[in-house]
């Protein structure tokens, strides 16, 4: 197998570690909102790395953070709190929103047919362990207290820079549009690891710690998680390509810091899915949901069909013609699968010939767009139906295109509480408040219409919207 680690810049044969085991993990969601469908994008690509790990013979772990607490859009303590902007938009707690948030993006990643992590922990829930961490970074030199905060001080880091491959300089604040200059901080690439002094009054969640009443920051959460539960070695770590920096580039530095050694052999970074006016996101136009898809009589799995035609590595720009056309090949290669006659016996040795054909294909970088054409070549090979039904069913443990049966993966029942209807009207909901935020009345009028065509009546009162079926 290889792989493009972004640490290197380069594609590397994958090695794992002296344990047997291949430690993986990624970084979750921040529950403030449902995920769009460029969010999942990057976890569904992330899913078949996982898949194509195990159908190849490894031993895998993968872990997973839900972000319920401290992901600020500026490090400076001067942008919005996601998570307290979602509990303001829906006049709701703060906890509340994260666990409605947690179900529906779950629920989205069953419909999408991408695997429950092993592990899934809330930073909520690691408190002592950031504490801990902390201590450990200020007795160590690599963190120093200034006006209320804890910050990392990026100057003690031999090569701060390492994963982006720039310079601090390319680097400094202002970057991005989102991080404003903290004036506390000795360098411009500081971060904080935990806030005490907030310009949020009203922050519904802090914990004591030895530096005052307050949060954790964001970047001290992934490492501290990744710590606890895969202990001082990681081998893979995903994430978008957003996430580059300062995400993963600042949990590098504090990791390696604190432990004193290399602690992630491998970069794993999904890119960005576009939209025909620019990089996705939850702040402009239509806001893309799996639900939203549904209500405009789209198959999940054909959205998942539609991203495995590209390679993880590239942008991919969705339309709906390009969703439309993705979603009629997908169809009529279902049909084409759903005629084949299943008799005859099984030829073994061709299933194992097809295993190692598709292992070399997507092994070469999960090169995804080669394991559909597998699937083609399947179907045109000179063997009997019983064995292309066995050798898409051997293969659809990686894509996970419900090729021949149903969905082979079901997440912990723990985020499927509510039925599938029930989270699509809440979608639905939430989308048009949202619409109507943003003067999209249009919209706003389009999902009212088309639930009442569905038997489901909205009912707005002064705390939101209620719903009831006909």
């Amino acid at each position: 197998m290889k792989i493009y680690n972004t640490l290197t810049r380069s594609v590397e044969d994958f090695k794992e570690n002296e344990s047997g085991k291949v430690k993986m993990y990624t970084c979750g969601p921040t529950v403030y909102h449902f995920a769009h469908i460029g969010n999942l994008r990057t976890y569904m690509m992330e899913d078949v790395l996982e898949k194509f790990l195990r159908y190849s013979g490894y031993d895998v772990k993968r872990v997973m953070n839900i972000t319920d607490v401290g992901h600020l859009t500026s490090d400076a303590d001067e942008g919005e709190d996601k998570m307290l902007k979602g509990a303001k938009r829906e006049n709701k707690t703060v906890l509340e929103i994260a666990e409605f948030y947690k179900k529906a993006f779950f629920e989205d990643c069953r419909k999408l047919n991408i695997k429950t992590p092993d592990v899934i922990e809330p930073a909520t829930h690691c408190i002592p362990e950031f504490i801990k961490t902390i201590e450990g970074l200020i007795e160590k030199g690599y963190a120093y207290f200034a006006d209320g905060n804890v910050y990392f001080d990026t100057s003690k880091v031999a090569d701060y820079n390492a994963l982006t491959g720039h310079s601090s300089d390319e680097l400094m604040v202002g970057v991005r549009d989102d991080v404003s200059e903290d004036t506390n901080k000795r360098n411009k690439s500081d971060f904080v690891l935990w806030f005490t002094k907030s310009k949020f009054e009203d922050q519904e969640l802090k914990w004591d710690s030895p530096w005052g009443y307050g949060y954790p920051g964001w970047h001290i959460e992934c490492s501290c998680i990744s710590m606890k539960h895969c202990g001082e070695y990681l081998d893979i770590h995903c994430g978008g390509v957003d996430n580059i920096f300062p995400h993963h580039t600042n949990e590098i530095a504090q990791s390696e810091a604190y432990l004193g050694h290399k602690w992630c052999n491998y970069w794993f970074h999904v890119h960005h899915l576009n939209d025909e006016s620019g990089k996705m996101s939850k702040s402009k136009g239509e806001f893309l949901t799996v639900s939203l898809l549904e209500s405009k009589g789209y198959d999940p799995i054909a959205y998942r069909f539609f991203c495995l035609q590209s390679h993880y590595r590239k942008p991919l720009t969705f339309s709906y013609p390009a969703l439309d056309q993705a979603s009629a090949t997908f169809t009529k290669l279902k049909k084409k699968i759903a005629a084949i006659d299943p008799s005859g016996d099984v030829d073994e040795v061709f299933v194992g010939a097809n295993r190692e054909k598709f292992i070399a294909a997507v092994g070469n970088d999960m090169n995804t767009a080669l394991g559909i054409t597998n699937i083609y070549d399947i179907l045109k090979a000179d063997v009997n139906g019983a064995t292309k039904l066995a050798c898409l069913k051997d293969i659809d443990r990686v894509l996970s295109l419900d090729l021949v049966k149903g969905k082979a993966e079901e997440v912990d029942p723990e985020f499927t509480q509510k039925s599938e209807l029930e989270l699509e009207i809440e979608a639905l909901i939430a989308e048009r408040a949202e619409a109507k935020k943003n003067k999209n009345y249009q919209r706003a009028d389009e999902i009212r219409n088309s639930l009442k065509e569905r038997g489901i009546t909205l009912i707005d009162i002064a705390k939101g919207t209620e719903y009831k079926i006909d």
